[in-house]
């Protein structure tokens, strides 16, 4: 068995001053729970060099220029007047995704989701392999569930053995089991025909959600998602997160693909015009750019590999294998992640998210996002100054 009890209901949370911000790093960019956003540092850090993001995972080959110059051009229509009905909206893109639209909810992004599926369907306990994308642990304790942790181990290269994982739901009584496929932060990607399986087995719990936030990235096989299934089941939510693979963190947009039941329930507790006009009119584009969006991952793919590549030649790196837009790393004996966070960001310009925040993990790891071969170059730099600095007699 590859559990740890250990984990269950606990949780450690950083010592904060009334900001959030813990006083331990030099450059204030430690947090409770997440990073500082790529806007407060680009104004605190960036100057006159550009601050390279290689926290925030956002597609850097879309939306094109061409799509940003015709949001631009339609820029003041969009602020002045009110978007549609957020359910017209999704009538609009579920037929762009080729899904029925009483199976598809959309939500001012997936976190909105994530919340509301903890207020209604989550009425005891969760459980969740770790690390992972921390709102999952976060979001359910705040309201006073159980959760029950599932450590994801080194040792195995973080993968998840989905036959364990049902016998640790078991011998928790979980109701609740989710996954994140590809999982944050590791980039680890369970096969779709091992996903079936285990919501087979676990026909019987309140709800299964398989949060495929980074699913697009994957391409170990053609067929990765399991999107088309969930309108099948009676107890099963599949999320996805349009602000990841379209490249627009800053719109706030998701959905959720499940049964009738399922997505009718979410649906009546959003707002109604729960969605902005710029979602609006990105899911209105997104139909006539189909061709670029599938380039843009493949570009993504191509760059993962370089950069997995690039980071193996920096000394005492462990580099995981990834299959999403971003690359886990351990780093050398004796260094510290926020330490080096701080280091690249002031003395190189460069934003990296270090998971010392993240259960089930320590200050060893740090997540790169995947960016093109320019600034990997940057980063690896800044990490080989880093290295030096290391090596320096106390």
């Amino acid at each position: 068995m590859t559990t740890d009890l250990s984990l269950v209901h606990s949780r450690t949370v950083a010592t904060t001053t009334p900001s959030g911000v813990t006083p331990s790093s030099p450059a204030g960019l430690d947090s409770a729970a997440h990073s500082a956003s790529f806007s407060e540092v680009s104004r605190r850090f960036g100057g006159e060099r550009e601050v390279v993001d290689f926290c925030i995972p956002c597609n850097p080959y879309f939306p094109t220029t061409e799509m940003f110059d015709t949001l631009s051009a339609n820029l003041p229509t969009l602020l002045k007047y009110y978007p549609s009905d957020s359910r017209d909206i999704t009538k609009r893109l579920a037929k762009t995704l080729g899904l029925h639209p009483q199976t598809v909810t959309m939500a001012n992004g997936s976190t909105e989701l994530l919340t509301w599926i903890d207020h209604l369907f989550v009425h005891e306990s969760l459980a969740i392999p770790v690390p992972t994308f921390g709102r999952w642990t976060d979001q359910p304790l705040e309201t006073g569930k159980r959760v029950d942790m599932y450590r994801l181990r080194e040792e195995n290269g973080f993968a998840l053995d989905v036959e364990d994982y049902v016998r640790f739901i078991r011998e928790r009584g979980s109701r609740v089991a989710v996954i994140c496929n590809a999982n944050n932060p590791d980039g680890g990607y369970v096969p779709r025909d091992r996903v079936l399986w285990m919501l087979d087995e676990l026909r019987d719990l309140d709800l299964v959600v398989v949060d495929e936030s980074f699913i697009d990235f994957v391409d170990a096989e053609e067929d990765a998602s399991v999107a088309d299934e969930a309108p099948l089941r009676s107890n099963v939510v599949v999320l996805k997160s349009l602000g990841k693979n379209f490249g627009l963190h800053g719109i706030r947009f998701g959905y959720m693909v499940a049964n009738p039941a399922l997505t009718e329930r979410v649906a009546r507790a959003l707002p109604r015009w729960n969605l902005n006009a710029l979602a609006e009119a990105v899911v209105d584009m997104l139909g006539s750019h189909t061709e670029e969006y599938e380039r843009s991952l493949r570009l993504v793919a191509d760059d993962r590999n370089h950069m997995i590549a690039a980071l193996t030649a920096v000394p005492g790196l462990t580099v995981f294998p990834s299959t999403a837009n971003f690359v886990f790393v351990r780093l050398p004996r004796g260094w510290d992640g926020a330490a080096l966070r701080d280091h690249l960001v002031t003395q190189h310009g460069v934003y990296i998210r270090e998971c010392g925040n993240k259960l089930g993990i320590t200050s060893d790891y740090v997540r790169l996002v995947v960016r093109p071969a320019g600034d990997v170059e940057r980063l690896v730099a800044g990490l080989l100054d880093h290295a030096r600095i290391q090596r320096r007699p106390a």
